[in-house]
């Protein structure tokens, strides 16, 4: 029996605060990202209220599924994000509640939240998406003069081509004007070039004022009827100053939506998988036709009898034809005509297989496009859970609540997601990768980090440890840290100084000893560091010796010696011998070129620095011996005893 406990409802709660406020943020910024890109569409076009109105609840309407997984990953994060660094995640767990446990009422939450934006993708998603594309295109067609291009022949104003070299877009001013005016009487058929103009609705947007100066106007004066019996072919006209009334209806208009019916995202489930096998049938069926049509123009298969086919395979193994030589014996003429003729063949087939393939190259995109959006249904949906399992591991990893630090994670991994997924979308589209691999693209690698994340949050790994990832770089790079090594207040045992100076001693014979034995200056060889490993024992032991006396004159207060203890170096024991503790791995690394050359370089200089630490030991050991010599070790004891006493008064 599943039991719904208070802290569940505590972490529910503290999630559904942060998912309503994040999605209405989420959704503001996608419709603010969206009216950027389309905001050349609305300016200036004389829209009513109702109609932005409809615009915005559309597009509203459309970005939900976005806004959605974005929104799971932001309150996510930030709700245990929140409890990190409110220590109530270290009481949770303290309390003998995993991290999974944790996440259980979410996780439900997130799963219906899923489900949700299936539903609305596939139910009020196409219809929003049929819905702005229908106020789009229809907004487009709204303000003619706001639509012109440069450099380009506009059809957008009825019975009439505009083209315009420049247009002033601060005055509405446009230049180098010529326009072809295209109707069935012939009085209108004219041309009319311009040296500047301009375009403007008139007040009850029935029609389009376009004023022209300094240009000429030519007109055709040759009707069907009248044939070639016109005494005046055409009129010429020069003007100054002139206004063409043009009619246009601005008033805004709802377009068909015939024209963007075979649109994948205006469609459910059941309809894209409906029209995609109307499709496949159709474009099978051409292209079984383009099938038969080349098999019987260049691969004709005479219909023959039995004895007819042997009769013409032993003629074909008896005879041999060269067609060069029968070419050859043609006349130049003939061979002029046969050239001829078979060029004029060629570029008719090439540019019917171009005709065909461009109708079956559209084919195939209109079926990929259904594939892509069926899968995107899935995908988009499931996306809301695996953002799920990377915001809510990061927040309880990072344990930074409010708005900075989540803000930018988020941002990060949903820009990573946003350029999977857009690059698989595009390449899915135009046919250079499969659809599964693209639509899958941001999926595969998105999951990966999701289970990554959970695994560490769920065994408290520090994964954005600055500490761990320090170290990592030191060791790699060969950097070192200094001693620190204070003064005590109280110290309970002193150091025994006679014994300590006889074993400085000792010591410094060892490393003379080993100095004399190992030639550090020189190269490692190869063959014993890569392939023969032997563990430096010598070294391990002198090291084991060193910290010993290290942690036993820790306790002095004499500042010399203190002095001294604090100009050790800290020894690396094995860099020097072998790049890896793993044999496997010392003979993999001599194979690779670069690493390879690196570990050597590297394991040179660790003995270079050995030889000079070595040296530094040895000068430290000295001034100990001397300091001890010099006071007498039962007078450093006395010494400690003293000031021992003195600090326990002082407390």
């Amino acid at each position: 029996m599943i039991r719904i406990k208070k802290l569940d409802i505590f972490i529910a709660k503290q999630f559904g605060m942060l998912f309503v406020g994040t999605f209405f943020i989420c959704q503001f910024v996608l419709m603010m990202q969206f009216l950027w890109r389309y905001i050349d569409e609305l300016i200036g076009k004389g829209l009513s209220m109702e109609v932005m109105a409809k615009f915005f609840w559309y597009m509203g309407l459309m970005l939900v599924p976005q806004a959605l997984p974005l929104a799971i990953l932001l309150s996510s994060l930030i709700t245990f994000g929140n409890l990190g660094e409110s220590s109530e995640l270290t009481a949770i767990k303290a309390a003998g509640i995993s991290l999974m446990q944790s996440f259980r009422s979410l996780i439900v939450i997130t799963i219906f939240i899923s489900g949700l934006s299936f539903v609305f993708q596939n139910n009020i998603g196409p219809e929003a998406n049929n819905k702005i594309a229908q106020l789009m295109i229809s907004m487009q067609q709204k303000s003619p003069e706001l639509e012109i291009p440069e450099g380009v022949f506009y059809d957008g104003i009825p019975n009439s081509n505009l083209y315009v070299q420049h247009k002033d877009l601060k005055t509405g001013k446009l230049y180098g004007v010529m326009i072809y005016r295209m109707t069935g009487s012939y009085e209108d058929q004219a041309i009319i070039l311009a040296d500047s103009g301009m375009l403007q609705s008139t007040a009850e947007k029935k029609h389009l004022v376009l004023t022209l100066w300094s240009g000429e106007w030519f007109e055709n004066m040759r009707s069907q009827e009248m044939g070639n019996s016109a005494s005046v072919p055409y009129r010429r006209e020069t003007f100054a100053h002139k206004h063409i009334v043009l009619d246009f209806n601005g008033d805004f208009n709802l377009t068909d939506v015939a024209g963007i019916s075979s649109d994948a995202r205006t469609k459910s489930l059941e309809k894209i998988s409906h029209d995609k096998d109307s499709l496949v049938h159709v474009y099978d069926s051409v292209g079984q036709a383009y099938y038969k049509d080349a098999q019987s123009l260049y691969y004709p298969a005479p219909k023959l009898s039995s004895a007819e086919k042997k009769q013409a395979i032993k003629m074909a193994d008896n005879k041999k034809f060269d067609i060069d030589s029968l070419f050859k014996k043609l006349p130049a003429d003939q061979r002029r005509m046969v050239v001829d003729q078979a060029l004029s063949t060629v570029q008719q087939e090439v540019s019917d297989l171009d005709f065909k393939g461009m109708i079956t190259s559209d084919g195939d995109k209109m079926i990929r496009q259904h594939d892509i959006e069926f899968i995107n249904k899935f995908t988009l949906s499931l996306i809301c859970i695996v953002f799920f399992f990377i915001g809510a591991p990061l927040g309880a990893i990072i344990r930074k609540g409010g708005l900075g630090i989540p803000i930018i994670v988020s941002v990060l991994v949903f820009i990573v997601y946003y350029i999977l997924d857009n690059t698989g979308y595009r390449m899915s589209r135009q046919g250079d990768w499969a659809i599964w691999f693209g639509r899958g693209l941001s999926m595969a690698v998105l999951v990966p980090m999701a289970a990554f994340f959970t695994y560490k949050a769920n065994n408290d790994s520090a994964v954005f440890n600055a500490d761990a990832y320090r170290n990592v770089l030191r060791r790699m790079l060969g950097l070192r840290i200094k001693r620190s090594i204070a003064s005590k207040e109280v110290i309970i045992h002193d150091p025994d100084y006679l014994n300590i100076a006889n074993r400085l001693k000792v010591m410094n014979g060892k490393i003379a000893d080993y100095a004399q034995s190992r030639n550090l200056k020189a190269l490692p060889n190869v063959v014993k560091v890569f392939f023969r490993y032997h563990a430096d024992h010598n070294i391990e032991n002198i090291n084991v010796e060193l910290e010993s006396i290290i942690e036993e004159l820790g306790n002095t207060r004499n500042r010399v010696i203190l002095s001294s203890l604090n100009k050790y170096p800290i020894l690396a024991v094995k860099a020097h011998t072998r790049p890896f503790d793993r044999r496997w791995m010392n003979i993999a690394s001599v194979f690779i070129l670069p690493v390879g050359i690196f570990l050597y370089i590297r394991m040179w200089r660790f003995r270079l620095r050995l030889y000079r630490d070595l040296r530094t030991i040895t000068a430290c050991n000295n001034e100990i011996i001397a300091e001890i010599e010099a006071h007498g070790g039962g007078r450093l004891r006395l010494e400690n005893k003293s000031l021992n006493l003195i600090a326990s008064k002082m407390h």
